[in-house]
């Protein structure tokens, strides 16, 4: 019997190692990784630049805490705002912990304006973490039964609704920020077209509100842009990374600009772990190859063909209802639950998710090849054909 506590419904499989997009259990048999462990394995699986980078970080120093300085935060904290056009950095250790900084920032911003009970705008079928505060501004009632009295301060509308945030603005004057992601993933592959990113940040330039934007699963390369808002050329006051920046280290990162500038000072938040070197190390590396290798042109590409084999393999199989995405998030919409083809894929060879019940979520690691595409098309598409046949 094992001691770790009950909080996930694992597959039976552990895997030993990999290579690239493939990965290998226990037994010695092969998997091509469609799942990225969540969109975070952006390099793949024993990336050598990656290997080396922190194995000899870690040779030298793993953590020294914030009380020092830490140049290799430095580093990376000024390669993202060059990435990004945002001005400044914190770190911390994972998505959540981003959102909770961002989620602060957003109160803070309001009581300097002198609003007592500042109020966020979230998105129906958002997901923002499980924190108390992230789990209150996430759209899923699911994660949130059982942990009430939840975090007040939100207000939620349909995603991609400007209609309805123009109408929270009419009616509540407590507002200071709209938070959301430009895809959403834990809700099923949505993603917010270009106009109403637009409109939204029109919206928040006239009410003085932020624009806070979750790019935890989508950001980092994943799109095809270094940032899932940068296609429609949208630039927030906060955004949050975490996820793929890492490459499998945990690190995450909460970025301002504009009116969120210069809003925290020592003593407003912090982290122990936060941005220490191992990490940063591996933030680092991680840019630099996606850069170097040319990653987001690939990451368009390939998911390119990944939609077009989709679409060609399940053309006319009654019972499918959309394939899309943006890069290397996608998504395949069935007309019913089909969280079993989880297991199902997994005994064909094939790592896959699936969220929101009924769409099979797909976030291959960024070095995914044609060939791999291929792969993925071949192993995955007989099993949903042979699920909605049944």
């Amino acid at each position: 019997m094992s001691h770790l506590m009950n909080t996930y419904a694992r597959l039976p499989v552990a895997f030993t190692h990999g290579d690239g997009a493939w990965i290998h259990d226990e037994a010695g048999k092969r998997y091509l990784d469609a799942l990225s462990g969540i969109a975070v394995s952006t390099l793949g699986h024993n990336h050598p630049r990656l290997v080396k980078a922190i194995a000899e970080q870690a040779g030298r120093v793993l953590h020294t805490s914030n009380v020092y300085r830490i140049p290799l935060q430095e580093r990376l904290a000024d390669r993202l705002a060059a990435l990004s056009g945002m001005d400044e950095v914190f770190f911390s250790n994972s998505g959540c912990e981003a959102n909770e900084a961002a989620i602060k920032l957003a109160r803070f911003h309001g009581h300097r304006k002198g609003i007592e009970l500042p109020t966020i705008i979230v998105m129906e079928n958002a997901f923002h973490g499980r924190t108390l505060a992230t789990l209150s501004a996430t759209g899923n009632r699911k994660v949130q039964a059982g942990f009430e009295p939840l975090v007040s301060g939100f207000v939620r509308v349909p995603y991609k609704d400007i209609d309805a945030i123009r109408s929270v603005a009419e009616h509540n004057h407590n507002v200071v920020a709209v938070m959301l992601e430009m895809i959403q993933g834990e809700g099923g592959i949505n993603i917010a077209d270009d106009r109403f990113q637009r409109e939204l940040r029109e919206i928040c330039d006239q009410r003085g509100w932020l624009l806070i934007c979750d790019e935890v699963q989508c950001g980092v390369g994943r799109t095809g842009q270094w940032f899932g808002w940068q296609h429609a050329g949208v630039q927030p006051d906060v955004m949050t990374l975490a996820k793929g920046l890492g490459s499998g280290v945990p690190i995450g990162a909460c970025l301002t600009a504009g009116l969120a500038k210069g809003l925290f000072g020592p003593g407003n938040h912090g982290s122990t772990f936060g941005g220490n070197p191992l990490a940063c190390a591996a933030g680092l590396t991680t840019l630099e190859v996606i850069e170097s290798d040319g990653l987001m042109a690939n990451a368009e590409e390939v998911g390119a063909a990944i939609r077009k084999g989709f679409a060609e393999a399940l053309a006319g199989v009654p019972g499918v209802v959309d394939i899309r995405g943006r890069g290397l998030m996608l998504g395949i919409e069935l007309d019913r639950p089909c969280g079993v083809l989880v297991g199902k894929a997994l005994e064909a060879g094939v790592l896959i998710n699936v969220t929101a019940e009924r769409v099979v979520r797909l976030l291959p690691p960024l070095i995914f090849s044609k060939d791999d595409a291929q792969a993925l098309v071949s192993l995955l598409a007989p099993v949903v054909r042979d699920f909605l046949a049944q």
